[in-house]
């Protein structure tokens, strides 16, 4: 497994992280990810250690709190070999505080999460959303304050606007606080608008990506195509109409290069759109989930082989989108963009 620096931190993180959104299965929206149990969740843990992906990545409002709980079970005994991810913002209860980044909620969640998770310290606390009622000072006090009591190990964010997160980052700096190290981002070949703000913020500003729903919300598994749209039982067809918008005959034009591609590298379609990610600027790790040991090990092969450069042309060029203002505007000057979209991942 290819392990990265986050950001501009010390830690280093698996290319590949595995997502515990399908553990619980605790209300309707999350049955439709998976209802994976705590015997279920340690076998592929087990898989993940045996094949590198040591970072595992959940939040307080994934099923409730149960795929925290489920979580914290599957890894008893196991702690010292990985990484711990988890977030907090969105409500939790129906409290006046039971949401947001003040320091009240903040505090609150971080013992909860831990308590949940049976363990003494988190690796990665990311704000799950953007809360511009707090100020940031209180949040970036607070988080500072948690690092400093061992709570925590780095911080980040999540689903931030390009203006909130340089809002934090220069805050940070200003008072001697902890920066986000890592931006948790939806980021696949159906929706890059990450391409156009965040990605020059993140190479300029040392932010690493953290990317979620690689797969467009299970839109490029290969399973949709032109005259077969999702089928019942499919992540796709169980949450439509929920997620980002996309236009149909993008995704089948999509679709038809990743199927070229994945014929000429003997590869999945699944696995063709994750390595496209892996390689991209700023990308420090990819999560994955799986309901099950063999889609679990499909997504491992994501790693260990590269496309080449008309392969990665091709994929380009179909799932291409005139960027929004002022990103099109920028591109017309290229010679005041060169370091623009340079950034590699860091080894």
């Amino acid at each position: 497994m290819i392990h990265r620096r986050l950001g501009r931190s010390g830690l280093r993180v698996p290319a590949l992280s595995f997502g515990t959104a399908t553990f619980g299965g605790g209300n309707d929206f999350f049955k439709a990810w998976g209802s994976t149990d705590a015997g279920g969740a340690a076998r592929l843990i087990d898989v993940c250690l045996d094949h590198g992906v040591s970072m595992f990545d959940t939040a307080d409002v994934y099923s409730d709190g149960m795929a925290e709980t489920i979580l914290g079970e599957a890894i008893m005994g196991k702690r010292h070999r990985l990484l711990i991810s988890t977030k907090a913002t969105f409500p939790t209860a129906d409290g006046a505080n039971d949401y947001g980044s003040s320091r009240q909620h903040l505090i609150d969640a971080v013992d909860g999460s831990l308590r949940r998770l049976g363990i003494d310290h988190i690796d990665l606390f990311q704000l799950h959303g953007q809360d511009c009622n707090t100020p940031v000072e209180e949040t970036l006090s607070t988080l500072d304050r948690l690092i400093h009591h061992g709570k925590i190990r780095y911080v980040g964010a999540s689903n931030f606007s390009g203006w909130h997160l340089m809002k934090s980052l220069a805050t940070a700096d200003r008072y001697g606080y902890q920066r986000h190290v890592a931006h948790q981002v939806y980021y696949s070949l159906l929706n890059r608008d990450y391409e156009w703000d965040l990605m020059p913020l993140g190479i300029d500003q040392g932010v690493g990506a953290v990317v979620w729903s690689p797969l467009g919300w299970g839109k490029l598994t290969g399973k949709i195509r032109r005259g077969r749209p999702a089928q019942p039982g499919t992540r796709a067809s169980d949450i439509a109409g929920t997620g980002p918008r996309y236009d149909d005959e993008r995704l089948f034009r999509i679709v038809d290069a990743l199927d070229a591609v994945a014929l000429e590298t003997d590869k999945t379609v699944t696995q063709v759109a994750l390595n496209w990610l892996i390689e991209k600027p700023t990308v420090a790790s990819v999560i994955v989930g799986a309901r099950n040991e063999e889609q679990l090990a499909q997504n491992i092969g994501a790693v260990g082989w590269t496309l080449s450069g008309d392969q990665l042309n091709v994929l380009d060029a179909a799932s291409d989108i005139s960027p929004a203002y002022p990103a099109w505007h920028q591109n017309e000057w290229p010679a005041l963009n060169e370091g623009r979209n340079a950034g590699k991942p860091q080894r």
